[in-house]
C-alpha cells in the first residue's frame, strides 16, 4: 500500500492503491494550517468566528483578507484556508442563491445552498486539469419557509454536514473538545425544557471568543484579528456583523475567564507540590 503521494498524487481524478486521492488531501492540510473558523447554532440564531493573521503590522485589516462574507439577507459564510479560494466558493455561493430567486421566486433553503456549495467544490476534485479548493466553508443560513435556522460546513473533498457546532483549521481538535461542553445540543439537554435551555447567540459570541483566545500562543502565532457575525432574531434573520462593543465585551471576558483559570491551575499545583 502507498503511504506517501509516490506518483499518485500528480492529479485530483487518480486514486492511490489503497485508496486515497493525495491532492485532496493535501488541500484539507492547508486548511489545517490556516487560522481557526468556528460557528455555533444557538437556540436564537447562528454565530460564526473567525481568527483572521495579521499578515504585516502595515496591513489595513478592516478591508483585507475577510473571512465572513454576506451571501444573501439570511445567509453568510466563513472560509479558512487559501483566502483566494475561498472567494470563488463565495462567489459561486452568491451566484447560486441569486440564480435560485430568480427561477423559484423564493430564498434558497440552507440544505439546498450547502448542497450546491458542495457540489461545485467536489467538482473540482474530478478532473485532472484542476485542483481541489484549499479551503474550507462554514454556512450560517435561515430558512423563511420553515422558520429554522441551520449550520452546515463544506470540507475540501466537497463533503457536507450539518452542525450544532463545527471548527475548522488549525485549532479544529481542542475547540471540538470545548463546544461539546456547552449547550448546544437539544438531544443532550436535560429537565425537558428543550429549547430553552440551549444558549443564545450572546452567550455563543462569548464563548467562541474564549475558545479562539484559549487556543491562542502569543510566542508562537502571529497577531490576529477576530472577525464574527451572526443571524438571529435580534437581527431580524440577516446576516451581519456581530457589533464591535459587543465584540469587545466578549473580548474582554474571554481573557478575563482565560485568566483565572489559569491562576486556579497554578494554585492547585502549589497545593499538590
Amino acid at each position: 500500500m502507498a503511504s506517501s503521494g509516490s506518483g499518485y498524487d500528480l492529479s485530483s481524478s487518480t486514486f492511490s492503491p489503497d485508496g486515497r486521492i493525495f491532492q485532496i488531501e493535501y488541500a484539507s492540510k492547508a486548511v489545517e494550517n490556516a487560522g481557526t473558523a468556528l460557528g455555533l447554532r444557538c437556540r436564537d440564531g447562528v454565530v460564526l468566528a473567525v481568527e483572521k493573521p495579521l499578515q504585516h503590522k502595515m496591513l489595513v485589516s478592516k478591508t483585507t483578507g475577510r473571512r465572513i462574507h454576506t451571501v444573501d439577507d439570511h445567509a453568510g459564510v466563513a472560509i479558512t484556508g487559501f483566502v483566494s479560494d475561498g472567494r470563488q466558493i463565495v462567489g459561486r455561493a452568491r451566484d447560486e442563491a441569486s440564480n435560485y430567486f430568480e427561477t423559484y421566486g423564493t430564498k434558497i433553503s440552507p440544505e439546498v445552498l450547502a448542497s450546491r456549495i458542495s457540489a461545485y467544490v467536489h467538482y473540482f476534485t474530478l478532473h485532472g486539469a484542476l485542483r481541489p479548493f484549499g479551503a474550507t466553508t462554514l454556512v450560517a443560513a435561515y430558512n423563511p419557509a420553515t422558520k429554522e435556522h441551520s449550520l452546515h460546513m463544506v470540507e475540501p473533498s466537497g463533503v457536507s454536514y450539518e452542525y450544532y457546532g463545527c471548527a475548522a483549521g488549525r485549532g479544529r481538535q481542542p475547540a471540538r473538545t470545548e463546544m461539546e461542553k456547552l449547550a448546544i445540543n437539544p438531544k443532550h439537554q436535560q429537565g425537558g425544557q428543550g429549547e430553552m435551555e440551549l444558549i443564545d447567540v450572546q452567550e455563543g459570541v462569548k464563548q467562541l471568543a474564549k475558545i479562539i483566545y484559549s487556543l491562542y500562543d502569543a510566542s508562537k502565532d502571529k497577531p490576529f484579528e477576530l472577525e464574527m457575525s451572526w443571524l438571529c432574531e435580534a437581527s431580524e434573520w440577516k446576516h451581519v456583523g456581530v457589533p464591535r462593543d459587543v465584540i469587545s465585551a466578549a473580548t474582554a471576558w474571554a481573557k478575563k475567564e482565560i485568566e483565572e483559570a489559569e491562576e486556579d491551575e497554578d494554585d492547585d499545583e502549589e497545593m499538590e507540590d
